[in-house]
């Protein structure tokens, strides 16, 4: 038997959720910096509240691809848990943004440390089933456009989210001026609107979209032993969560190479993230690196946001071209040359002239964005087994979560001490990182790619 093939309203609708998880997720990269600076942090404390993130993924990631390999209910197999994701993350969307309620209990710095800690680790318990889906439910041949999809999901998503901030206050008005202490308006509501747009997309995939049984899945594998162990039942009684370090030692090489792909690029993207809006108010609005009350500090926060929505809102098209280019030169070409345009970008943000320009480096960053998305886990699939799709998923997660871990805690020091406060070398070593990533590439084998 083969799995049906699906038709692109059907592969759009089983990702669509993937546009609320990003809307919250854009909102949280544009944001959050400047959020947890009104409650008192330090540029240089930044990337230290920012380790929760990558911390979250780490744990969660794994624990929830593990279980949800295992999970044959009424519900089915992977939804269950991205509803729930859903669910947290958007309680998280509400609460951060008004940490400040709760300053007669608590510091409102730690509340909103704390909301971004859940907001994470609920997020984290969305996305890895989204991935897993894919895979679950797209046969080989379709597995790229599928990825390419939820990608251009994801764009459009984050350009929402990104841009939602600046559109609620030049067209609608919201104020986004402050008082120290205190978080605008138009950041409130936005987080607000983004966590009903979040439950809202979870519920279009949850309803239309129909997930394989056990016993489909088990005609689908080619391990025969596999196959009984599902129709006997059987498969969750030789299983547990330790398997999850034995999958570690076991994983394909393909994974292996991949990884290390994959801890530059997301090295280089934490960076970005998480000093994006200090390094662009002190190094294109002139503005003291203390600063993070004024006006015009606002300002400058809100165009981050303008700009995280063009660097997405091109990775969403480009998502498209993604399947196109992979069959004319290879993924693994793809990826690489993506990565090179990508961190070029990156560091011409420190030659440009002014804010405007800042538009041409964000068009090159959604490029590798882009790719970032797709390439790794359109490889990574191939050289999976379908009963271990979700567990594998999670694990790949690692090697996302450890380079942020890894650049949250020497981050700031190094802005502090080697970069004396100056957060645009920040976005330069990002750059570099994206470039190291692009040259590991060639490293990888990709095991069913249609151009060798």
């Amino acid at each position: 038997m083969q799995k049906r093939k699906l038709n692109f309203w059907q592969i759009w609708n089983m990702s669509f959720g993937f546009l609320g998880i990003q809307m919250g997720f854009a909102l949280q990269n544009a944001n959050a910096s400047r959020i947890l600076q009104i409650f008192g942090a330090d540029v240089h404390e930044l990337s230290w509240f920012w380790i929760i993130a990558p911390l979250m993924g780490l744990i969660v990631q794994p624990i929830i691809g593990h279980y949800s390999d295992k999970t044959w209910g009424r519900f089915g197999r992977r939804k269950p848990y991205f509803l729930v994701g859903a669910i947290l993350a958007s309680i998280g969307l509400v609460l951060m943004p008004q940490a400040d309620m709760f300053i007669a209990f608590l510091p409102a710095l730690w509340v909103g440390a704390g909301m971004l800690m859940i907001m994470d680790a609920s997020f984290n318990i969305a996305m890895e089933p989204f991935r897993a889906l894919v895979g679950d439910n797209l046969r080989t041949d379709q597995r790229t456009s599928g990825f390419s999809v939820q990608t251009a999901l994801i764009g459009f998503g984050a350009v929402i989210g990104s841009w939602l901030p600046y559109t609620l206050t030049n067209w609608f008005g919201v104020s986004n001026k402050t008082v120290a202490g205190v978080v605008p308006e138009n950041l409130i509501w936005s987080f607000i609107i983004g966590a009903i747009i979040l439950i809202a997309s979870i519920l279009v995939t949850v309803l239309t979209t129909k997930e394989y049984s056990p016993e489909e899945l088990a005609n689908f594998e080619t391990d025969k032993e596999y196959s009984d162990s599902i129709k006997n039942g059987d498969e969750e009684e030789k299983s547990s969560l330790l398997d999850i370090f034995e999958d570690f030692k076991k994983m394909p090489t393909t994974m292996r190479q991949l990884s290390w792909v994959q801890f530059f690029s997301w090295f280089g993207l934490f960076g970005m993230w998480v000093f994006a809006t200090p390094a662009l108010a002190q190094h294109i609005y002139g503005l003291p690196y203390t600063d993070s009350s004024s006006a015009m500090y606002q300002d400058a926060g809100d165009w981050i946001g303008v700009l995280f929505g063009v660097y997405n809102l091109v990775s969403a098209f480009y998502a498209f071209a993604l399947p196109y280019i992979a069959k004319k030169v290879g993924r693994k070409k793809t990826h690489a040359i993506s990565l090179v345009i990508g961190g070029l970008s990156m560091l011409s943000i420190y030659i440009m002239p002014d804010k405007n320009w800042l538009i041409v480096s964000m068009i090159g960053i959604g490029i590798a964005w882009a790719s970032i998305l797709a390439m790794p886990y359109a490889i990574l699939a191939g050289s999976i087994s379908p009963k271990k799709m979700g567990v594998y998923m999670g694990i790949f997660n690692f090697f996302i979560v450890i380079p942020q871990i890894i650049n949250a805690l020497i981050g700031g020091p190094l802005v502090k001490y080697a970069y004396g406060n100056h957060a645009i070398y920040a976005l330069v070593m990002s750059g570099v990182s994206f470039l190291i990533a692009a040259s590991l590439v060639f490293k990888v084998k990709d095991v069913d790619d249609v151009v060798k």
